[in-house]
């Protein structure tokens, strides 16, 4: 990397052998025992070294770079720093317990070598990006492809989780945050997913009034008593206390670690009342106050008390059921009150927190206080029910509230609508009907296919390509822009109400599928490059440059084909999959 401090052996490179530099070749190019023409005698000697010139590197006629001559050998080394960038690659240092090195040694001993002791290896590549190689048929009550390694609560684009609804605020495009269908369909389809695949959660009842009471500190003047509701035919409890923290009714001591989830009944009679949260950093000794107030605020911070609103005064006097990861809770408001410091430096591990105490003040009712690992299944109903509370009951719609520019095209003004919003949203609720049985999430389904029928000119999301192939849209621009991973996730959705819904709405969805399907085998090689992908058409559309996909979004393209590979046996889709997976090691196509 920094080549002015290093000498070279002469004959560290003698000409160029592809055999050398194959993976897998049992040779090591700092160790000369190894080049041949030695004589196995030792190899070549720092007696023999000579140091390299300094020159400079003319790139294209352009600008110049420092680089390193080897006379002898022919050879010229130009630094890392430089191809880093110029060829769009990275690359890091190895240690010899990190996983590269060991599959590296695994191979060697495949190829015949010795294997022996792992060494520091530099580690080329082309993309950090991962390929998930499916392992069945993509089944539509299942996963949602890879999406059980999304954390989404935990991206720094994600302002909190609203305590009002449930779901991810976003501020992708707007600071001030917002309500981001496809951000809140891909919370519930990760949730979902990381239940299938996580071990059952481990879950601490700390009260449910019934079997299972606590000590609760109930100050002078304040009152707890345990009633009978018969809505729901259950013991509840009743509390009263004064306005300041010291009258709240406090369970103390619970001392609890990595069960960091909690989940209550609750129902607040007052704009006073709250639940308060006591939460200590057992590494640094700090102690955190997470509030959840009856008020229309998404998050504030006041020195140690962060401030999570359940919504305004129409939230009163009703049931709801409150789940809180804690841990995230805590980290988003850390973020709100140190917004300059990088969000590394605002990181909190989640082994590094335990709950004091939790505490209720002013006038209400809770019940079934719980402490948990995790609680997927009730993050996943609260995208589920808040895409049934937020749809357009006109347009069938989720929009979006936010304006959106794209270089070249004109600037999509708030309520558009995106075709991958729409699919993701199918995708939480056909899981939602199939799971609970309750039809309101397939009405909701069922209406969200009213805009892959209207133009997106028209307020939905459907374009033609060439006035003949129909494609969703995943931002509905002038002209149509043809993003590739938008629209192979609004298939995804119209397949997955396919194959849950009964058969008099599931032979809409498939006949929209089919149509989207025959589009993607027109239209897939309009992407390739030849060493890449691009990430929409508009080169075609507005005549200018491809607009090329990084890896990350060209790994997306990959693992979408590999899964649609699964569900249609064309074998346009496994062959292109595979091209484009190859390009990610540095494959290209061959020239003429």
């Amino acid at each position: 990397m920094r080549c002015a401090e290093f000498i070279f052996p002469r004959d560290l490179v003698r000409h160029w052998d592809p055999k050398l530099y194959a993976v897998g070749s049992g040779l090591d190019l700092l160790n000369t025992n190894n080049i041949e023409g030695d004589g196995g005698g030792g190899g070549g000697s720092s007696d023999n070294s000579v140091p390299l010139q300094d020159i400079k590197c003319l790139i294209n006629q352009e600008y110049t770079i420092n680089c390193k001559r080897d006379e002898e050998a022919h050879e010229i080394y130009v630094p890392f720093s430089f191809l880093r960038t110029y060829f769009d690659i990275s690359g890091s240092m190895s240690n010899p317990s990190s996983p590269q090195t060991l599959e590296a040694m695994n191979n060697d001993v495949l190829a015949g070598g010795g294997g022996g002791v792992a060494e520091p290896q530099f580690l080329w590549m082309h993309s950090t990006a991962k390929i998930n190689l499916p392992k069945a048929k993509y089944d539509a009550r299942g996963l949602f492809m890879y999406f059980e390694n999304y954390n989404v609560e935990a991206r720094d684009r994600v302002k909190c989780i609203s305590a009002a609804e449930g779901v991810p605020i976003s501020t992708q495009w707007e600071k001030r945050g917002y309500f981001y269908p496809t951000q809140i369909a891909q919370f519930a389809l990760s949730h979902y997913s990381k239940n299938l695949t996580e071990p059952a959660p481990r879950i601490n009842i700390l009260e449910n009034a019934d079997d299972v009471r606590n000590t609760w500190q109930i100050p002078k003047g304040c009152n707890l008593s345990r009633i009978w509701h018969p809505k729901f035919n259950s013991t509840v409890i009743q509390y009263e206390t004064g306005a300041d923290f010291d009258s709240a009714i406090t369970l103390n001591n619970i001392n609890q670690a990595m069960d960091l989830v909690l989940s209550v009944d609750l129902l607040l009679i007052t704009n006073s009342s709250s639940l308060l949260v006591t939460i200590e950093n057992h590494e640094t000794k700090r102690t955190y106050r997470v509030h959840y107030i009856p008020a229309d605020l998404l998050l504030s911070v006041q020195d140690d008390n962060i401030y999570y609103g359940l919504g305004g005064t129409q939230t009163l006097n009703k049931w709801r059921h409150l789940t809180r990861d804690l841990h995230i809770d805590v980290q988003k408001g850390l973020a709100l009150e140190s917004p300059k410091k990088s969000s590394l430096a605002n990181k909190v591990k989640r082994s590094d927190l335990r709950v004091v105490s939790i505490a209720f003040m002013g006038i209400g009712f809770f019940d079934n206080v719980s402490l948990s690992t995790s609680n997927h299944l009730a993050h996943f109903y609260d995208a589920a029910e808040w895409f049934i509370s937020h749809q357009d009951l006109r347009t069938g719609g989720w929009p979006n509230p936010v304006r959106r520019s794209l270089n070249g095209f004109a600037e999509l003004k708030p309520g558009w609508l995106s075709a991958m919003g729409q699919g993701h949203a199918i995708s939480v609720l056909a899981r939602a009907y199939w799971h609970s049985g309750d039809k309101r999430y397939l009405r909701a389904a069922t209406l969200g296919l009213k805009p892959y029928r209207v133009l997106s000119k028209d307020g939905g999301v459907l374009a033609q390509f060439m006035d003949k192939y129909n494609w969703y849209e995943e931002y509905p621009t002038t002209p149509a822009s043809f993003v590739l991973n938008g629209f192979i996730y609004s298939l995804l959705g119209l397949y997955d109400l396919n194959t849950t819904a009964p058969s008099f709405i599931a032979k809409e969805a498939g006949k929209l599928f089919d149509q989207g399907m025959l589009s993607l085998k027109k239209m897939l090689l309009l992407y390739d490059t030849g060493s890449g992908t691009s990430y929409d058409l508009r080169h075609l559309s507005l005549g200018v440059a491809p607009n090329l996909a990084r890896w990350d979004y060209h790994a997306t393209h990959v693992n979408q084909l590999l899964l649609l590979a699964t569900i249609d046996s064309d074998p346009i889709i496994a062959q292109t999959a595979e091209r484009w997976k190859g390009y990610m090691f540095g494959k290209r196509a061959k020239h003429n």
